[in-house]
């Protein structure tokens, strides 16, 4: 050895990966690799200590005996990436800890954005809270501007002695200082109770941290050994992921310190140790500075450094995408030259605000379950985990990816080390999964009436493996306007090479690199890595030269205070770079990007560049506004990645490796079949050795599969693997394959998916952006639907009648480029404020299918602000109609007459106006007509791969099937619930909702006669939000992930009175039957079923706003909407979630920093209405409490139901306590508004919303 051992350790969930690196005396570095069992308890208490120990034997060639304290003197540095921290999350092991916040919001993370996880499971399950217990602090600021102010007012913090600036240079109202004393008592009874670690947030402490510090200080006086404070952790606007960021970390850190406490008992001599971690950001930090907030990634961080390190070319240029696959799922993340950073993430359910490299996980590894469900092959997202494992792991374990890939040959039993078995000396059991996979191929076989081999059946699923794990790497390129084909796919982890050509022959990708050390690239890449030191602060200034030397004093002070951590670190002023950024968005917008300082242009130049290519669009005449300053300070390691693979493979000569040299021969099944494929030892090839599929190159960590139409070349450092593509695939338009339609089911969705990502991404509103209220389709050429996504379920299955009464209208008339937008209830449109935007997609001048988009646009004119009047009573009283137009004319936007549309002919109705928000109304437009563009680019791409009719087949197909599944199911409920059953329910005014339904082979009827005829109201309900209804109903009886198109309705009929409140006459208003009928409707479908207890029944529609030309000039202004989430219904075998979004809407809430940044409010309380659920063996959720005080005079509206009447309980269980709205005046004067009505708010007066809980279910014991 010329030098110290560095060694760099990635502890995974199941392996343990070590590398070593030597200086030798020809400058050299000699590397060695060991991979261990993360958890082996008869052999050793620690791997990465044993790794250690049986590096420091080869090194030094001295015997060690376990359990001696290892001498670390000859070891320069110690490098670790581990999952303790997101084990002890995802398993919810941490600290017990209390999280202290502001009074009023003690269940806002209780609450989070209110949104449920997944739409369709009638039983909620959102994840534990990971604190024990709140603790409120009766302390209060806000900021006195709002940037939604016409007139833009900035108030000199200096004029009033209430008001201070921030540290984003906002001005801060202090309503309320904290009680110190009576701080300190409350935290000393907390003290009492055993809690040592505590998580501080409070309200806008982004820019305002004193408070927080004070808290920090009273809770250090106590004792409390871990104390976590929002503002020094994330000062980042928005409380939900900062709240969640500072638990988070109290509740991990803890956990980290006893492991390096553990860890560190191992070594002789601990304190001389330089130990360092890999954080999420891939970067490296002194061990004593590692924290829970910064570990969640930090083993998948050190892949991401490994691959960009050594296999990123900066003079070619080109974007690299990493795909790690493991035993229980794959991540994917890209480079392209710099590391992506993401600052908002959810993992395991807790959303956080913490930098950290964008890694997307798809449940879809080697131990990824196989299942034949409903005609569909379908991998995960269960899986077997380490134990049983697969079946072939002889622990009687289930059949999975691993097994399909030994079945057909792709493994390699042979190179396995043999730990299997009860004596743990056994090779895989091929056996046993051969078996297992006869009898799921029978199963099959009866099923379809088909006679698919075994191998087909086991290829059948490696196929929709790939297809699952493409389908996030498409989503992650696409989202952020890169091409996804333009880029080489980079594989490593256990089992990325035995699928890497295959998913990148579905991303249309030729180039696979997998680099000597793909199977232990996260410790190889931590042997890499930078130590990195991050600081930022938050900013409120326009980005312009006025301002650029208050930027640039910001920039300094970050330098200055990154310097000092890294120099005191070890490293040298030469041995420092730094990189600038700031977070960029235009005003009026709250998705913020983090622009990196680039040599050659400014940051104005970078942002605009990069917010065209995300979102397709700048805008002209907007302030660019700084939201925070942020420095990467980084100590260089000057480690040598390697030769680049361009500059190698031109220089390398290249020799053809023929079977001669292979190890054996073996059949292997491929696309065609078998075919006998040579079998080469990866340490058996050398430089240049070029390889010619089909062909498997294997050692004892990975194995790469080169099928027929690959040649993989050896290099020093890389297998470099090019890929030969076909022009299409092979498909039969005549008959329907399984496994293309359990694919085709995964590429419809993915076509919705990235249309809405398109939509969201291009969008301007709150509500498209941030509220998610879109959903976006795919229909077939009669107008069916195929695929869509799952946004917004009242949205579901009306989309199709709008899409088929459009198609009647326009049939014969419609031309390449026409777009077509509607949005009224006669022809499929549900209400106004819903604005659909289909475009047909032609070829041959005849239309092949269609797209579609709709989106909830703020304001559309009416009455009122918002466009969601209370007491509508005419349709034209709630804003423009657009029965049919088109909005784009052979690719020219039609902007005058759909100006004429929104703006000036809602305005020729009395007491009416146009839209007060032209300018979102049309940039949201142009972003539904942009998301409909991407989804016929997705859909061309998908003709050119499989046919045109092929498409077709598949299209009528996949209804096929999920009618096939609809009435399977239902004639299972036939069975438990009798073949006639019903039930009625009444509105809040008396009107009645009556359902009967009746089941058999022959059809099934849902007959809604004895409804109440139409109402003088707008809680009248088009068909088509009937049809919506039953369709989520369906599905969530299905409880199975099928495909979701207009098949699901197929097996049903549906009988709606003409008159009725669900079948209403022309002119009727209907804006409250979208988002009040509908629930109702849902309600009383599921209750007929006796599945589930009433939910709330409600969206709690508020709507508040400014300006117009209702006054016959116009005044600009501003809109605000939400819906405000209340009680869930228990059911047989749950109780309900409280504070959440249920049945028809899952659109999210504004968090409470942006609401009051962007409007004249203060939000007084947002929390739990505890004991509004109603009781029973299973409990209903709880409503919620939503208290907002105005800081200028507003019209405010509230269009609610159950008010009247209580959510109902089912099978003996008590009802919910219904809503309640009041109007507290300044004067604490309490009026009560009833369900449905307008106020003219002034300033100091207060509208408090109380939603209804939900039913309870079954009779109390």
């Amino acid at each position: 050895m010329a030098g110290k051992i560095r060694i760099a350790i990635d502890r995974g969930g199941t392996f343990t990966d070590c590398v070593a690196s030597v200086p030798q005396k020809d400058g050299s570095e000699d590397k060695t690799v060991i991979k261990l069992l993360s958890v082996d308890p008869n052999n050793y208490p620690d791997a990465p200590l044993e790794g250690i120990r049986r590096l420091l034997e080869k090194y030094t060639q001295k015997e060690i005996p376990r359990g001696e304290k290892l001498d670390t003197s000859v070891v320069e540095s110690i490098r670790m990436g581990t999952t303790v921290a997101t084990n002890a999350l995802l398993e919810r092991k941490g600290e017990r800890c209390a999280l202290i916040t502001t009074k009023g919001f003690k269940d806002c993370l209780v609450i989070g954005d209110q949104t449920r996880p997944r739409i369709f499971d009638l039983k909620i399950e959102k994840p534990s809270l990971l604190y024990e217990t709140v603790v409120e602090v009766d302390e209060r600021v806000t900021l006195e501007d709002y940037s939604e102010d016409p007139q833009l007012k900035v108030t000199d913090a200096s004029s009033d002695p209430s008001l201070v600036k921030g540290l984003s240079g906002e001005t801060v109202r202090v309503l309320k200082a904290p009680n110190l004393a009576e701080i300190e008592s409350t935290l000393r009874v907390l003290y009492a109770t055993g809690i040592r670690a505590v998580g501080v947030a409070l309200l806008h402490s982004y820019t305002y941290p004193e408070h927080e510090k004070l808290i920090g200080e009273i809770a250090a006086k106590i004792g409390f050994t871990h104390i976590s404070l929002s503002s020094e952790l994330s000062p980042m606007i928005k409380l939900i992921p900062r709240a969640n960021s500072c638990i988070a970390d109290a509740y991990l850190t803890p956990e980290i310190k006893k492991y390096l406490e553990g860890f560190t008992s191992g070594l002789a001599d601990k304190k001389e140790a330089k130990i360092e971690f890999m954080k999420s950001d891939g970067g490296l930090v002194d061990a004593s500075k590692f924290s829970g907030l910064s570990a969640i990634l930090s083993g998948p961080a050190g892949g991401v450094v490994g691959y960009s390190a050594t296999c990123y070319d900066p003079k070619n240029q080109i974007g690299l995408i990493g795909f790690d696959m493991g035993g229980t799922s794959t991540d994917v993340s890209r480079f392209g030259g710099a590391y992506e950073h993401v600052f908002e993430t959810t993992t395991a359910g807790v959303t956080i605000q913490s930098p950290q490299l964008d890694i997307n996980t798809v449940a879809a590894g080697g131990g990824s379950r196989l299942f034949w469900k409903n005609g569909l092959f379908v991998v995960g997202p269960e899986s077997a985990s380490s134990h049983p494992g697969p079946s072939c792991y002889r622990k009687n374990g289930p059949l999975t990816v691993t097994d399909a890939n030994l079945l057909l040959g792709r493994l390699i039993p042979e190179f396995f080390p043999k730990i299997f078995g009860p004596n743990e000396d056994e090779s895989l059991d091929e056996a046993v999964t051969r078996k297992n996979f006869e009898e799921l191929t029978k199963e099959i076989n009866a099923d379809l009436n088909s006679s698919l081999s075994v191998e087909e059946v086991a290829y059948g699923f490696i196929k929709v493996a790939n297809e699952t794990m493409a389908r996030p790497i498409r989503q992650l390129t696409e989202a952020k306007g890169h091409v996804t084909s333009q880029h080489i796919l980079v594989t490593f982890g256990g089992a990325g090479g035995q699928h890497a050509v295959a998913v990148a022959e579905s991303l249309g990708i030729d180039t696979v690199l997998a680099h000597r050390f793909s199977s232990v690239l996260s410790a190889y890449g931590i042997l890499l890595a930078d130590v990195v030191e991050e600081a930022q602060e938050p900013c409120a200034l326009v980005l312009n030269e006025a301002n650029q030397s208050a930027i640039d004093a910001r920039f300094d002070a970050l330098i200055k205070s990154t310097t000092e951590k890294l120099v005191a670190h070890g490293f040298s002023q030469e041995d420092l770079k730094f990189e600038k950024y700031l977070n960029l968005r235009f005003r009026g917008m709250e998705t913020p990007l983090m622009i990196p300082e680039s040599q050659g242009s400014s940051f104005t130049q970078e942002f605009l560049a990069l917010h065209k290519r995300e979102f397709g669009f700048v805008f002209d005449d907007k302030d660019i506004l700084v939201d925070d300053v942020r420095v990467r300070a980084i100590g260089n390691s000057h480690r040598d990645s390697g030769k680049a693979v361009d500059e190698e493979l031109e220089f390398v000569t290249i020799k053809v490796a023929d079977k001669s040299i292979a190890n054996f021969v073996k059949d292997v099944y491929f696309e065609t079949g078998k075919v006998s494929t040579p079998v080469f030892r990866l340490e058996d090839l050398s430089i240049g050795h070029k390889i010619q599929g089909p062909a498997i190159l294997a050692d004892g960590t990975q194995t790469n599969v080169i099928p027929p139409n690959a040649t993989a070349t050896i290099l020093s450092q890389h297998v470099y693997i090019k890929i030969e593509h076909s022009e299409s695939t092979k498909a039969d338009a005549e008959t329907t394959d399984p496994i293309l339609l359990s694919i085709f089911s995964h590429r419809f969705m993915d076509i919705a998916e990235q249309m809405g990502n398109q939509l969201r991404k291009t969008s301007v509103s709150t509500n498209v952006k941030e509220r998610l209220d879109f959903s976006c389709a795919l229909f077939d050429p009669d107008g069916q639907l195929v695929a869509n996504a799952p946004h917004v379920p009242v949205h579901l299955g009306s989309m199709s009648t709008a899409i088929k009464a459009q198609a009647k209208l326009w049939e014969g008339k419609l031309k390449p480029g026409d777009v077509i937008v509607s949005n009224h209830p006669e022809v499929g449109g549900t209400h106004l404020p819903d604005i659909t935007v289909i475009t047909p997609a032609f070829k041959d001048g005849k239309i092949i299918f269609y797209v579609a988009s709709r989106a909830h646009h703020a304001d559309i004119g009416g009455t009122l602000p918002g466009s969601m009047p209370p007491n509508s009573k005419e349709l034209y009283e709630e804003g423009a109609a657009i029965y049919s137009e088109l909005l784009v004319s052979e690719g020219k936007f039609n902007e005058e007459k759909i100006v004429d549309l929104l703006l000036h002919k809602p305005a020729s109705y009395p007491g009416c106006s146009g839209t007060r928000r032209l300018s979102d109304n049309l940039s949201d437009l142009k972003s539904q007509i942009s998301a409909n563009q991407k989804g016929i680019s997705l859909i061309e791409k998908l003709v050119k791969e499989f046919t045109l009719d092929v498409i077709w087949k598949y299209m009528e197909a996949i209804q096929d099937n999920a009618a096939v599944t609809v009435q399977k199911r239902l004639m299972e409920l036939k069975e438990r619930y009798g073949a006639e059953f019903g039930c009625e329910d009444y509105m809040d005014d008396g009107s009645t909702i009556k359902l009967k339904v009746t089941l058999g082979p022959e059809g099934n009827i849902f007959d809604f006669s004895g409804t109440s005829p139409q109402m003088y109201g707008n809680l009248n309900a088009p068909e088509a939000i009937t049809n919506s209804a039953l369709l989520y109903c369906l599905r969530c009886l299905v409880n199975e992930n099928i495909p979701l198109n207009q098949g699901c309705l197929r097996p049903v009929q549906v009988i709606i009175p003409k008159g009725s409140i669900l079948s209403p006459l022309k002119g009727a208003a209907v804006v409250g039957g979208n988002v009040m009928t509908s629930q109702r409707v849902t309600d009383v479908i599921l209750k007929s079923f006796r599945i589930q207890a009433d939910s709330q029944g409600d969206c709690n529609n508020l709507t508040f706003g400014t300006g117009g030309n209702d006054s016959g000039q116009y005044v600009q202004g501003f809109g605000y909407y939400e819906t405000i989430g209340g009680g869930h219904g228990a059911g047989d075998g749950w109780n309900g979630i409280s504070g959440v979004h249920t049945n028809m809407t899952n659109t999210r809430m504004t968090d409470v920093e942006v609401f009051e940044r962007r409007y004249p409010v203060i939000l007084k309380e947002y929390s739990i209405r505890k004991g509004s659920g109603g009781d029973g063996k299973y409990k209903g959720g709880d409503g919620v409490i939503r208290d907002i005080e105005f800081r200028a005079p507003v019209k405010c509206s509230i269009l609610s139901e159950r008010r009247v009447v209580a959510p109902h309980g089912l099978e003996g269980g008590d009802d919910a306590k219904r809503g309640e709205n009041l109007w507290v005046k300044k004067d604490g004067h309490v009026i009560n508004i009833g369900g449905k009505n307008t106020v003219s708010m002034e300033v100091g007066d207060r509208i408090i919303i109380k939603t209804p809980g939900g039913g309870g279910f079954g009779v109390k014991a």
